[in-house]
């Protein structure tokens, strides 16, 4: 009796687990893609990838041209013969280079979310070449955004000149007389008085050009064999040079030239290339502004798509608040060859060709080509 129960048990096991087995087996393993939202919840084993975008960096580099005068330009002809010095203070900015550089990031409006009721075996690192991007890049901008950086030379040193005088004031001696009373007799007696008098500019240039003539002289003299003592090296020559320069400045003025770097930050998008987009103003006295300005003269930049997928086929997609899932899709990006030109009134300064993916087309790709079944 006991062995009929026990096999009457063990036959219902098996017939369980054979059901079991059964339904299992009618499981169909499906993957369903959903774009990511506020409403989406993510669960353990969930893929998140992102399309990609790519960056424009517009490096645009400037020279600022400062031009000081000279204490005594006026006397430059006079005393040293110079017609062409400096006579006022002015500010001169050109356009030295512009360089456009590319980079790719994940999209942040373009975040999807995989699924998959099966185990999940991914290929990606294969595919990173090919345009497909499923790691979620840290750094992603959330908006387009366009930023100048710069960096201010410091010219105070710059401005101050040394007057190249060896003295600025006169000692003039005057004998001035005292009266003194001496019984009852008033008397004069004289006595010496010492008075500082400045020098006045047409005299201290004086001296600053005589002083330069002196060093010319000596240097020649130098160069020539003829002086009595010769320098060991070319310290002395160095720096007779540098004191003949800066007693020339004294007439003719100074001028300093700074290089400074600017760079503009760009998301590009498929609007842009309907009209051209003015990333900065530029103006000769004031250099590189805001583009909100109205001043100066605005710098462009024009993308022309050369339209190599427009024959692909375009993926329509919802995209209203409620996400839809697909099931076993996978989106991805190509991008697309597009013309960059930048351009500053009608000079071109720059012109290449990018490979953009805003301009390219969203294309569905069968899951099981990244997820392994």
């Amino acid at each position: 009796m006991n062995r009929i129960k026990l096999t009457l048990i063990v036959m219902s096991l098996m017939v369980m687990t054979s059901s079991c087995f059964l339904v299992r087996q009618n499981v169909k393993p499906s993957t369903t893609v959903k774009r990511l939202s506020d409403t989406i919840s993510l669960r353990d084993g969930s893929l998140v990838y992102a399309l990609p975008r790519t960056m424009l960096t517009i490096r645009a580099e400037f020279e600022r041209t400062i031009e000081i005068p000279g204490p005594y330009a006026r006397y430059a002809e006079e005393l040293l013969g110079l017609d062409n010095v400096i006579l006022s203070e002015g500010e001169d900015w050109s356009v030295k280079s512009v360089t456009v550089t590319s980079n790719e990031e994940a999209d942040p409006s373009e975040l999807y979310v995989i699924e998959t009721n099966t185990f999940m075996n991914s290929n990606v690192f294969a595919l990173r070449k090919e345009g497909l991007i499923l790691n979620l890049n840290p750094e992603s901008h959330v908006s387009p955004v366009i930023t100048g950086v710069g960096q201010e030379a410091d010219i105070a040193g710059f401005r101050s000149y040394d007057l190249g005088s060896d003295e600025y004031y006169r000692v003039q001696t005057d004998t001035v007389f005292r009266r003194v009373s001496v019984e009852e007799q008033f008397i004069r007696i004289p006595y010496i008085v010492e008075q500082k008098k400045k020098l006045s500019e047409a005299q201290l240039a004086e001296r600053a050009a005589k002083r330069l003539m002196e060093l010319r002289d000596g240097k020649f003299l130098i160069l020539t064999g003829e002086a009595n003592v010769f320098p060991q090296s070319a310290a002395a020559i160095n720096e007779i040079n540098k004191m003949e320069k800066e007693l020339t400045e004294l007439f003719a003025g100074k001028t300093f030239r700074d290089l400074r770097t600017f760079t503009y930050s760009i998301s590009p998008d498929k609007a842009m290339a309907e009209a051209p987009f003015t990333v900065f103003r530029f103006s000769e006295v004031t250099g590189p502004m805001n583009d909100t300005t109205e001043n100066g003269i605005p710098v462009i930049i024009r993308l022309i798509p050369e339209k190599k997928t427009k024959d692909l086929s375009v993926v329509t997609r919802n995209r209203t608040a409620t996400p839809v899932a697909l099931s076993d899709k996978i989106f991805y990006r190509i991008p697309d060859i597009v013309n960059v030109v930048v351009e500053m009134g009608e000079e071109q300064l720059y012109n290449s060709r990018k490979m953009i993916y805003q301009f390219g087309e969203v294309m569905q790709l069968p899951a099981n080509y990244i997820i392994g079944k």
